[in-house]
């Protein structure tokens, strides 16, 4: 499946800085541009990026805090690459804490909170209208992450968030059943409730979401081949 190309100039908005290169990376990385595993060489990103080796340096290390990026001592570093294990334990973890966060926003949600999950259901569709599957389960999981917000629960909104960046590279890793991307009333149903104010059936349809997402896991699969840095980031 292709994705429309990307200007350069669109990817870095042509700042040097540390923040802009690892905003840029992170997107590659939750879009499935870089594959978990993916070597991330300083000289490499340096050229692509148009930026000094120092400011790279910062780009990854900030991205390893947010444990998108695994940095091996004389190694250099790569695309964060989840075990079966953490891939079980990320998805559990978000079908304990997402339910309720789907019942606090249907107590609380405003019109204005309702057609901004609204608008990211658009953009997800619009996506896969476009084939590309990687920008709409981005767009996916910022969806997940504004039901948080709008629960009002910061601490919990900022666990998700974590659960949300590390689902991102499991499923590129364990994903098998790529139509379900499409299953397009899931979120539409979640919205509707959340609307209406209906809080246990908002529960209820979270839990079922994250547990059809769940199912679609193949823990025997491991990933492609990864592309090079400039294929997979030039674009």
């Amino acid at each position: 499946m292709s994705a429309t190309p990307r200007p350069f100039s669109n990817v870095l908005d042509r700042s040097n800085s540390g923040e802009a290169v690892a905003k840029a990376l992170s997107l590659a990385i939750h879009e499935h541009r870089l594959a978990p595993g993916t070597k991330l060489g300083e000289d490499d990103l340096a050229e692509i990026y148009g930026v000094s080796r120092t400011v790279v340096r910062a780009a990854l290390q900030s991205l390893a805090h947010l444990q998108l990026v695994d940095m091996r001592r004389h190694r250099g570093a790569f695309v964060a690459q989840p075990s079966l294990g953490e891939a079980q334990e990320v998805f559990e973890a978000r079908e304990l804490l997402e339910p309720r966060t789907a019942r606090m926003a249907a107590r609380s949600s405003t019109s204005s909170n309702i057609k901004s999950l609204q608008g990211h259901i658009v953009e997800e569709h619009a996506a896969l209208a476009a084939d590309d599957p990687g920008r709409a389960l981005n767009l996916s999981g910022l969806f997940h992450i504004e039901i948080a917000r709008i629960a009002g629960q910061a601490t919990i909104a900022g666990f998700i968030e974590t659960l949300v960046a590390r689902s991102s590279l499991i499923i590129a890793l364990y994903w098998r059943r790529e139509s379900a991307l499409c299953e397009k009333h899931a979120h539409h149903a979640l919205v509707q409730a959340i609307a209406e104010g209906q809080e246990q059936l908002a529960e209820e349809l979270m839990r079922s979401h994250l547990v059809d997402i769940h199912s679609a896991l193949d823990l025997r699969e491991r990933p492609a081949a990864a592309r090079s840095l400039k294929e997979a980031l030039m674009r």
